[in-house]
């Protein structure tokens, strides 16, 4: 972290807040441009202070968050994940049509506790389907699995780096004090502002191309309908006959033979008998 300390006053790093803005900002830059083309970050963040504050951040932009405990293999083993979800999933799916009720009592606890326990590791992250685009850590030597897991599958790693941690694993790094709860939601923030314009971006460029498709559908409707309008008219239209049609047609004369004009070598044939 030698890059980002701007000084050491007794015994205490002191970090280089120039040199933390521009981190920032090129953090939020990948963010915005990962939320404006639909992708999914995930928020890492199991330390006291900060777990309260980005599972309130995430949820406001709607991304995934593990703030309860990183389950190992979660990103290496994610199919047994989801699997894990799935189930927690089924069990609402028969609180929903009824089935729920006609189990034991006995059953029901062991499904109630089951469904808890899954509920408080997995339940934030029921909506990922695939794997994120993207993490965003906080205090990177607590979150050392998560770290290792994003580096073997090559995903992102944008994480807030004290001066106690190396940021040699870090893809973006944010040199900040990860132990503050004012730096860490001021961070937090910042970033999920970012993320909410990509996805308003987003949004509205798909209004745009579906006006722009609804515009294209109605004047194919308006042409279809002008075109069934002409028929119509021109098989409505009377017809004036031509002059002369009424008359009868007067059949081909036939044509009288002509006569063939005789031969005068006869008749001197005969006189020189």
């Amino acid at each position: 972290m030698a890059p980002y300390i701007f000084m050491e006053k007794e015994g205490i790093h002191i970090i280089d807040l120039n040199k933390t803005v521009v981190k920032i900002d090129e953090a939020a830059d990948v963010m915005k441009q990962l939320a404006y083309s639909g992708r999914k970050i995930l928020f890492v963040a199991t330390k006291k202070q900060a777990k309260d504050i980005v599972a309130d951040q995430a949820k406001a932009v709607d991304m995934p968050y593990i703030t309860e405990r990183w389950a190992g293999g979660m990103l290496t083993n994610f199919p047994t994940i989801r699997k894990a979800v799935k189930k927690m999933n089924n069990i609402d799916k028969m609180k929903s049509d009824g089935t729920y009720e006609t189990l034991a009592k006995r059953e029901r606890l062991q499904i109630d506790r089951q469904k808890a326990k899954l509920e408080k590791n997995l339940g934030s992250i029921k909506d990922l389907n695939r794997l994120p685009s993207a993490l965003f850590i906080v205090d990177v030597q607590k979150e050392m699995n998560a770290v290792k897991e994003a580096n073997r599958l090559n995903i992102p790693v944008i994480a807030m780096v004290d001066t106690c941690c190396d940021p040699t694993n870090i893809d973006y790094v944010i040199p900040a004090n990860d132990d503050s709860a004012k730096s860490i939601q001021l961070i937090t923030t910042r970033l999920c502002q970012a993320i909410q314009e990509g996805l308003d971006e987003r949004k509205l460029e798909k209004d745009k191309e579906t006006a722009d498709d609804d515009k294209n559908g109605r004047r194919y409707a308006d042409g279809e309908s002008e075109m069934e309008e002409g028929a119509a008219v021109m098989a409505n239209r009377r017809v004036r006959p031509r002059r002369g049609a009424d008359r009868p047609v007067e059949a081909p004369k036939a044509e009288e033979p002509v006569a063939e004009p005789q031969s005068e070598e006869a008749p001197k044939a005969e006189e020189t008998k």
